[in-house]
C-alpha cells in the first residue's frame, strides 16, 4: 500500500523543499546568468589614419550598437601611409601585436601575407560576394592565390581635363598620350593654356603609381610575381620614360614637375594653370568646392595609352584584414563582414564622397545624384593595372623611384636609368627568397 504523509510530514518538507529550490536557483545565478550579466564586451584594436577616424567613427558605433558585445578601439596613427605601415611593421616584429583588425593600402598585401603576419581569408567568404567588388579590388587583396583583404575603398589614378576649353576649342577628350601631346602643344601656342599635362615627377611611392600606368600605356610591364622576370630595361619601359621626359622638354609639363607630388599638381590645375592632369578620384570634390577656378569645368577620362595600346588606371585603395595575433578573430571578422557590406559602403560614400569598391554603388540613383561623375569613374576602376604584387614591393619601388628621379632630372638617360634599374631590381628579387604564405 502507498504509504501516505501526514499534514504534519508534509509542513515539514516545505522547509527543505524551499531550501532546496533557493540553493538551486543561487546555483544557476552564480554559474550562467551573472557571469553573462557581468561578462565584459570583447576589444578589437584598429589602427587607422586620423583622417580616416573621423570618416569611420559613425559606422564603428553603428556596429557596437548593433553588437553590444564587442568594441573597437580605434587608435590613431600618423597621416603618412608610409608611417602607419612602420607602426604595423614594429609591432608585428615584437611578436605580439596589439592590433585585431588590419587596415590595409593595397601594396601591403604580398609583403604582410609573405611574412604571416595576417589571417587567410579564402574561406570566409563566398565567391558570389567577392564578385560584387571591383575585381581588382578583391586581386588586390589576395596573394600567392590566397585572400588577405576584403576591400572598403578604392582608388585609382585617372586623367583630369579641361572641358570647357576642349568643348571651346572643338576638340574632344585624347585616348591616347600622342592625342593629348599634339592638343596640348596647339592651345599653348593659341595662348589658351598655360602648361599642358601636370604629373608626379618627385622621388616618392606616388611617382611609382604613376609610372606604372605610362608603363602600361606604352605595352611594357614592371615584374612579374610569379616569374620575378623583370620589364624595366625593354624598349617599352624605355619609350614610357622618353616620353614623360619630353613632356618637360617640349614644355608641355612644367619643369619644376619633377618635384611635385599629388597636392602640388592639384593645386597648379585647380587654379587653372593647366589643361590636363594625372591624379587620383580625391581631386574632384576639392577641385569643384566653391571659390575653385575650375568649378563645374572638368570631366574625367581612364588613363591614356599609346597608339594601338591598352592604358591602365594604377590602382590602390584600402581594406581590412584581420592580424595572425588577434585573440579574438570571429569577432574581428564578425566586424569586417558589418563595415564591408554593401549598405554600410553606400552610407559611408553618400557621407564621404570616396570610391566605392561595389560595382552597383558607382550606379547607384541616390549616389549619382550626389556624385555624377560616378558612372564615368567605373569605366576607370574597371581598366586598372596593378603595381607589382611582390613580399619586396616597398625595396623594389624606392629601387624604381631613384632611377626616374635620375632620368627625369637629367642626371641618366631614359636608358642607362632603366637598365640600371632592372638591374638592381633583378638581384632583389633573384637574391631574396620568397616566403611562402602561411
Amino acid at each position: 500500500m502507498q504509504k501516505i504523509n501526514s499534514p504534519q510530514q508534509r509542513s515539514q518538507k516545505l522547509p527543505r523543499l524551499l531550501a532546496l529550490f533557493a540553493a538551486t536557483l543561487t546555483a544557476v545565478l552564480l554559474l550562467f546568468i551573472l557571469p553573462a550579466l557581468t561578462k565584459q564586451p570583447v576589444v578589437l584594436t584598429m589602427l587607422m589614419q586620423g583622417q580616416d577616424i573621423v570618416n569611420w567613427k559613425p559606422f564603428v558605433k553603428e556596429f557596437e550598437q548593433k553588437n553590444p558585445d564587442i568594441r573597437i578601439n580605434l587608435v590613431e596613427g600618423p597621416f603618412d601611409t608610409n608611417l602607419v605601415e612602420n607602426l604595423y611593421t614594429s609591432a608585428f616584429l615584437l611578436g605580439d601585436s596589439p592590433y585585431d583588425i588590419i587596415n590595409m593600402d593595397i601594396v601591403w598585401v604580398p609583403k604582410f601575407a609573405a611574412a604571416g603576419w595576417v589571417m587567410d581569408l579564402t574561406d570566409r567568404i563566398s565567391p558570389e560576394q567577392l564578385s560584387k567588388f571591383i575585381p581588382g579590388n578583391v586581386e588586390g587583396g589576395r596573394y600567392r592565390g590566397k585572400l588577405y583583404r576584403i576591400p572598403h575603398a578604392s582608388d585609382a589614378g585617372m586623367l583630369y581635363y579641361r572641358k570647357d576649353i576642349l568643348k571651346q576649342a572643338g576638340i574632344p577628350a585624347p585616348k591616347t598620350f600622342e592625342e593629348m601631346v599634339k592638343i596640348s602643344q596647339n592651345l599653348q601656342k593659341q595662348g589658351k593654356i598655360t602648361w599642358g599635362y601636370l604629373w608626379q615627377g618627385k622621388q616618392y611611392e606616388g611617382v611609382s603609381a604613376m609610372f606604372v600606368e605610362v608603363l602600361s600605356g606604352f605595352g611594357g610591364f614592371w615584374a612579374n610575381p610569379q616569374t620575378f622576370e623583370v620589364g624595366l630595361d625593354k624598349p617599352e619601359a624605355i619609350q614610357a620614360v622618353e616620353f614623360l621626359k619630353n613632356t618637360i622638354a617640349s614644355g608641355i609639363s612644367p619643369p619644376g614637375v619633377t618635384t611635385y607630388g599629388e597636392e602640388e599638381t592639384r593645386l597648379l590645375f585647380q587654379n587653372g594653370k593647366a589643361l590636363f592632369l594625372r591624379n587620383w578620384p580625391y581631386v574632384w570634390k576639392l577641385a569643384n568646392a566653391e571659390g575653385s577656378n575650375v568649378r563645374g569645368k572638368i570631366a574625367i577620362e581612364p588613363m591614356l595609352s599609346s597608339t594601338g595600346k591598352t592604358g591602365g588606371s594604377c590602382l590602390g585603395g584600402w581594406g581590412w584584414g584581420i592580424a595572425k595575433t588577434s585573440k579574438h578573430p570571429e569577432q574581428a571578422w564578425k566586424a569586417i563582414q558589418y563595415l564591408t557590406s554593401e549598405e554600410t559602403q553606400r552610407k559611408f560614400i553618400l557621407q564621404t564622397g570616396l570610391v566605392p569598391s561595389y560595382k552597383s554603388l558607382f550606379t547607384n540613383k541616390e549616389i549619382v545624384a550626389k556624385y555624377p561623375h560616378y558612372p564615368q569613374l567605373l569605366k576607370v576602376v574597371e581598366q586598372p593595372v596593378l603595381r607589382p604584387p611582390i613580399a619586396q614591393y616597398a625595396q623594389a619601388s624606392d629601387i624604381l623611384q631613384r632611377y626616374l628621379s635620375s632620368a627625369f632630372t637629367g642626371r641618366m638617360s631614359a636608358e642607362q636609368a632603366m637598365k640600371a634599374a632592372a638591374s638592381e631590381t633583378r638581384n632583389l628579387l633573384g637574391s631574396l627568397k620568397q616566403p611562402k604564405a602561411s
